[in-house]
């Protein structure tokens, strides 16, 4: 009886901790704070950082900011959803399409680059 009880409690935590985790991953809150594209491109032109264009819900975006970790900090992220300007500039790189994450490195656009290859860059200064 205690051995039937103990096993209801441990799958509940277990249950419990997954789906916190799993809210916490796909939470906006994971991401930087959103700017408008506008001040973005005014920033990057000042300082060289990168420009990242994603959208809430996007797994692509999602795996990049996780394999980013705290180097994502090192970026300006611009919401397209919240930004009609950054969602124009995707446009113009992407042959028309929003596809994301579009990042803005030293004036070169890279659509959907490799969060590793990114991060060693970011890494770089």
């Amino acid at each position: 009886m205690l051995g039937a009880l103990l096993w209801a409690v441990g799958r509940s935590v277990f249950v419990f901790l997954a789906f916190a985790l799993l809210a916490a991953f796909v939470s906006p809150l994971i991401f930087p704070r959103s700017i408008p594209a506008a001040e973005a491109q005014r920033r990057s032109a000042a300082d060289g950082r990168a420009i990242v264009y994603w959208r809430p819900g996007c797994p692509f975006c999602m795996r990049l900011r996780t394999v980013l970790g705290v180097t994502s900090r090192r970026a300006y992220w611009v919401d397209i959803w919240k930004d009609p300007e950054g969602a124009a500039a995707v446009r113009a790189v992407a042959d028309g399409n929003e596809t994301v994450p579009t990042v803005i490195l030293a004036g070169t656009p890279h659509v959907n680059p490799d969060p590793l290859w990114l991060r060693k860059r970011l890494r770089a200064g």
